[in-house]
């Protein structure tokens, strides 16, 4: 049987400083790149094929700015967006009190959106867990809540990226009325125009 092809619009919100860049450079590049990164402004965007069964997975995977000066350009980016990954810093206590900001937004903004709790930097909690600033119960009840799937992440060593953007690949395969595009009419991954692929700014 001949594998088909869908696309599925995935975008990362969170506060500033999460490590969104860095989550997304993991998961296309298989690379980390220490050091601070420029500021994202506006929204980036990666593409990721994956495998799912029979069929092939494009997540077209949209980083949006943190700063909460972009917030309105960030919902234009998390507009029809099928999944959405909220990150915070597992070291920041703030940055969840901003994820929750963003998973209340998406709630009342894009109702069919599967959300997907991302903690971040779980490596420097293996240097010093007193490092901790969020307790993974209480993300977990909150998960619970929303009915959120709720990873633990870290860019640096790669722990737990693949199983996060494979989960997102499967939820969307198994649960989302998705458009089913054959492999004779697949996507351009060069393309950066049309209803689904659009310009972004990353500076």
């Amino acid at each position: 049987m001949s594998g088909r092809r869908v696309d599925a619009k995935v975008v990362l919100l969170g506060q500033e400083g999460v490590g969104k860049s860095s989550l997304v450079e993991r998961c296309a590049h298989r690379r980390f790149r220490p050091g601070p990164y420029q500021n994202t402004i506006g929204a980036a965007f990666v593409a990721k094929v994956m495998s799912v069964g029979d069929q092939t997975v494009t997540l077209g995977i949209w980083d949006t700015a943190g700063s909460e000066r972009y917030e309105a350009m960030s919902r234009i980016y998390y507009r029809g967006a099928r999944a959405a990954i909220v990150c915070y810093d597992l070291t920041d206590s703030g940055s969840f009190q901003r994820a929750r900001f963003w998973v209340n937004e998406l709630q009342n903004c894009e109702e069919g959106c599967r959300i997907y709790l991302c903690g971040t930097k779980s490596d420097l909690l293996e240097e010093d867990r007193r490092k901790r600033g969020v307790d993974f119960h209480d993300v977990q009840d909150y998960a619970d809540e929303i009915k959120a799937e709720l990873f633990e992440t870290s860019s640096k060593t790669g722990q737990s990226v693949d199983e996060l953007f494979q989960k997102v690949a499967e939820d969307y395969v198994h649960f989302t009325a998705f458009q089913v595009m054959t492999e004779d009419k697949g996507v351009d991954l060069g393309q950066r125009s049309g209803s689904y692929f659009y310009n972004c700014c990353h500076h």
